[in-house]
């Protein structure tokens, strides 16, 4: 998942507008959507004040473990859920499918990233055959 992904995760997870992030960051809120859309690529001081102000961890929001954002989407739910603001069926079906499309989305990179690593080990093997 790439970081304009992820910033768009949480931002919506935590309850904020792409207008509040921006005016925390005093840009305005086209700029902090070209973020959000992968349209541009924010300096890490730029990414710093993001993860900051969203409340996380900049080495989790630049890393390849995607799964703190799908415990945090959940934890979220349920927070909202404790709070007295019952989901209707709907939603509560809305958010196992989105949650489970995250899941399968985050399993597909995994499958293509090892299947990347095997692709490699089989060129090293080889290569080092021929030697």
């Amino acid at each position: 998942m790439s970081v304009n992904d992820k910033i768009k995760i949480v931002r919506q997870a935590k309850g904020f507008t792409q207008e509040e992030i921006a005016e925390k960051l005093g840009m305005s809120s086209n700029a902090y959507g070209d973020i959000e859309r992968g349209c541009s690529d924010p300096k890490l001081s730029k990414l710093e004040k993001i993860s900051e102000i969203l409340g996380v961890n900049l080495v989790e929001l630049l890393g390849t473990n995607d799964r703190w954002i799908l415990n945090l989407a959940c934890e979220v739910k349920k927070s909202t859920w404790i709070q007295g603001e019952s989901m209707t069926e709907h939603q509560q079906i809305k958010f196992e499918l989105e949650k489970h499309q995250l899941l399968n989305s985050e399993k597909d990179k995994e499958i293509a990233y090892l299947k990347e690593i095997i692709e490699l080990m089989k060129t090293k093997s080889g290569a080092n055959s021929e030697a």
